[in-house]
């Protein structure tokens, strides 16, 4: 896999807010949300409206090779500043070499634009590497892990004045997940039903924006197998057993599997009675973040916990047929909770 820069989303955005822009970007990684972005700021503000007929360009990778690409980005602007290239499916141009002498000498009058999405350049290719590096940014678009999901909406929600409690984060972050397309999109609609007045998210909003209930979701669920409450838990799942549509067992196994993973480096914590230190130990933003774990420590021992992961990885592995001929899925996630709480 290439090595990209050390550059960040944030900073390449920022520099092209203020106006600076680079003759070579290329965009690769396997979260398209950040490829997209990019890309489509250079295309909407690279230019000025009148100036695009004649100075963007949108490629294909599957329909042109890199020679043909290298061509025209040597061609010069009519009547701009700049002309801009955006090479879409990048990862689907044959050969490179071509590029690669491009890039060593790129236009400084072209905005070259690749969109390598699902992947990485191959990691071989070093003399490629650097240089696109030598002509702009190389950035690599990495999937969130689901412990940033939270801190990625209440960001998304702030940027457009919109404020968030914590539970309704979770509950967002356990129903879509870290599809950010989709992610900003439901977040969107959500902002689009606020009223001017009462510009907050809460569990109510939630459940009527994005259609998961407040009372039975896989925030919900966490709680009530953080304090042990298994009435509440079995509610809960007796809740979705009924309703499949609004969550499974194929949703809550990560959820919980990532709680109790947590919660078991939460022991080797230098100080696990500290929740302050617990919360630099999972690399939480807060101490409030790892109230679960404080509380999950004094209802579970570290041999349960290690039971309970055990235990998920079984019921994953039946989930997806293996050695599991005739149990469903709703009667796999009763089975895993009885095993949790008892």
């Amino acid at each position: 896999m290439a090595e990209a820069k050390n550059v960040s989303f944030d900073a390449i955005m920022a520099d092209l807010k203020a106006g600076k822009f680079v003759p070579v970007y290329y965009l690769m990684g396997d979260e398209p949300y950040y490829i997209d972005q990019i890309a489509d700021y250079i295309a909407e503000h690279a230019l000025q409206p009148e100036e695009r007929d004649f100075n963007q360009t949108i490629l294909f990778g599957s329909d042109v090779n890199a020679a043909q690409i290298a061509d025209a980005a040597r061609r010069y602007p009519m009547m701009a500043e700049r002309q801009v290239i955006i090479v879409k499916e990048a990862q689907n141009v044959k050969s490179t070499e071509a590029l690669e002498r491009y890039f060593k000498q790129p236009m400084p009058s072209t905005v070259l634009v690749m969109c390598h999405k699902n992947g990485t350049i191959d990691g071989r290719k070093k003399e490629y590497v650097r240089s696109i590096q030598s002509a702009g940014i190389l950035f690599e678009s990495k999937k969130l892990r689901d412990r940033d999901l939270p801190a990625f909406i209440e960001n998304y929600l702030s940027s457009r004045q919109v404020s968030i409690d914590p539970k309704s984060t979770q509950m967002i972050a356990d129903n879509i997940g870290a599809d950010l397309s989709r992610l900003t999109s439901e977040l969107d609609k959500v902002v689009l039903s606020l009223p001017e007045q009462d510009r907050r998210v809460t569990p109510q909003v939630v459940e009527d924006q994005i259609g998961v209930s407040k009372e039975f979701n896989g925030f919900e669920l966490r709680d009530a197998i953080v304090n042990r409450n298994v009435y509440k838990a079995n509610q809960i799942i007796k809740y979705f057993d009924e309703n499949p549509k609004a969550g499974s067992i194929y949703s809550f196994l990560p959820l919980l599997f990532n709680y109790f993973q947590n919660l078991m480096i939460a022991f080797y914590s230098p100080n696990p009675k500290s929740q302050e230190v617990v919360a630099e130990w999972l690399e939480m933003r807060s101490p409030w973040a790892a109230k679960d774990y404080m509380t999950g420590m004094r209802n579970y021992s570290g041999m349960k916990v290690m039971q309970i992961i055990s235990k998920i990885r079984e019921i994953d592995a039946k989930s997806k047929g293996l050695d599991n001929p005739n149990t469903g899925p709703g009667e796999l996630m009763k089975e895993l909770i009885f095993y949790i709480l008892h």
